[in-house]
């Protein structure tokens, strides 16, 4: 259960199921799927779809507008005509000083073919698009991918500030840095479409030493977690039944879950009702 107010870092190895998973939650996710997800012990539905935000990895922007261009016609398509024009005018002018975006508004989006805006600036730009319909849930795939360490740390830190606001968000991310894991209120860890820990991001490396996986080094916490993900445990100290123990419960975990013919989905996410 993730609450308003809280950050939730879904970690994992390239091909582990982060952006599936985060795609089935937002209800993007065609096909036949079990399990249950509700939102504000609600079930799915169009209504609650209208109340979340998703942020693609790869940023959709048309390159010729500039950023208030962009938001000002993403706000008269997705608002509801029950505003005025104004109306949705103070909403982008709200989210663009809520983002951080006054210096850049006039500048163009940019493309392969000319300069525009920085990389963390069309990231915020992409979440600005979303917070047009100020969501209760708001979800991010990778919103840190591609950009260097202090950029990323500017993307975590605006999510962190609208997550403040009373907002639920969910990110799934490759690799953090140790500022960055630290922000996050919970994880989960997967590995092979599997969940091997969801819990608060403070906690993991005491649970993992608890179960024998315990290291003397004082490094990044996401960079041992994704060790153990990938299977590579030459980072931690450990007895050898406890490594044969963690890997046949993995591999049982595995065998179960595809044993079925539908992804299992038993994450129990709540949202505010505004």
């Amino acid at each position: 259960m993730v609450c308003p107010g809280e950050i939730m870092a879904m970690l994992g190895p390239s091909g582990s199921g982060k952006t599936t998973l985060l795609t089935a939650l937002g209800g993007r996710l065609s096909g036949k799927l079990s399990g249950k997800v509700t939102y504000n012990n609600q079930p799915f539905s169009g209504a609650m779809k209208r109340r979340t935000g998703f942020v693609a990895q790869d940023d959709v922007l048309y390159p010729h507008l500039t950023v208030t261009e962009t938001l000002l016609f993403t706000a008269l398509l997705r608002l509801p005509n029950s505003l005025t024009k104004e109306e949705k005018v103070q909403h982008v002018e709200h989210v663009i000083s809520e983002l951080g975006l006054s210096k850049c508004r006039g500048s163009m989006i940019g493309g392969p073919l000319f300069r525009g805006i920085s990389g963390g600036e069309r990231k915020r730009v992409s979440i600005g698009q979303e917070m047009l319909i100020n969501p209760s849930l708001l979800l991010l795939d990778e919103p840190t991918s591609g950009l260097d360490s202090t950029t990323a740390q500017r993307i975590i830190t605006t999510i962190k500030r609208l997550a403040s606001g009373g907002r639920t968000v969910i990110t799934t991310i490759h690799q953090p840095s140790s500022r960055l894991y630290h922000m996050f209120d919970k994880v989960v860890l997967l590995s092979e479409g599997c969940p091997i820990y969801y819990g608060p991001a403070s906690t993991a490396m005491g649970y993992f030493s608890s179960v024998g996986f315990s290291t003397s080094m004082i490094v990044n916490p996401a960079d041992l977690l994704l060790d153990l993900a990938n299977g590579n445990t030459l980072s931690f100290q450990f007895k050898p039944i406890t490594v044969l123990l963690f890997f046949v419960w993995i591999k049982l975990l595995v065998v179960v879950l595809w044993s079925h013919y539908s992804l299992e989905l038993n994450f129990i996410y709540h949202i505010p009702v505004r």
